[in-house]
């Protein structure tokens, strides 16, 4: 089955994109960590999707990526404020996150430490590292990428001829404005594909057996 993945990194608008392809009509899940939410989903953002994007393109063929960009300036302080919220539940050896949670940070942020939390160089290398070896990837498929600013005139329209879907909105709702994180949590929608299975996640995805 194909799929649609969002790949932008944290803090550059998956919440807000994925509201959008619930209202477009695709059942769409913010974060999946489970078969089931692969298997139930047609879009997928956030983590895994924004370290897997490699193996979830051999493993549904025909799918359609989203790259999601967002302005440098803006980015450092909200991903910063992420981090340090996060920097504890990542670190622990005795549990915090999940195995998935953990695996796809540490692959983006490498040598994650408050210290580097705090340096502009290092969470702005992070990024255009994971922006360029995106682009890299898709460099000859431009009909199966499209790479996107959801603050910029356009970007909703851009989203809809991509995926060749009409609409009469414009423009993204804006959320988790302010360093929130919790919109998606809030959003009661009948096409919301949840995580986990009731809190519990597999080890093992569809596309990751190899790991």
């Amino acid at each position: 089955m194909t799929k649609i993945f969002v790949i932008g990194l944290p803090r550059t608008g998956t919440t807000s994109v994925c509201h959008a392809l619930l209202e477009l009509g695709l059942p769409t899940a913010h974060t999946a960590y489970t078969t089931a939410s692969f298997d139930n989903a047609k879009a997928i953002a956030d983590t895994p999707i924004f370290t897997d994007y490699k193996m979830l393109d051999k493993h549904y063929p025909g799918s359609k990526f989203i790259y999601l960009e967002r302005e440098i300036d803006v980015w450092l302080p909200s991903i910063r404020q992420l981090l340090t919220r996060m920097h504890t539940n990542l670190t622990r050896t005795d549990g915090g996150f999940n195995i998935h949670i953990k695996r796809c940070y540490f692959d983006v942020f490498s040598n994650l430490s408050l210290e580097n939390i705090s340096d502009d160089s290092y969470l702005a290398d992070c990024y255009k590292r994971h922006l360029n070896a995106a682009q890299y990837y898709f460099e000859k498929r431009q009909a199966d990428f499209l790479s996107i600013d959801i603050a910029k005139a356009g970007s909703y329209q851009k989203v809809c001829d991509f995926l060749n879907i009409q609409s009469d909105k414009t423009d993204f709702d804006k959320m988790n404005m302010g360093g929130k994180v919790t919109a998606w949590n809030d959003i009661k929608h009948p096409l919301k594909i949840e995580s986990t299975a009731k809190g519990r996640i597999d080890k093992h995805l569809p596309y990751t057996s190899q790991l």
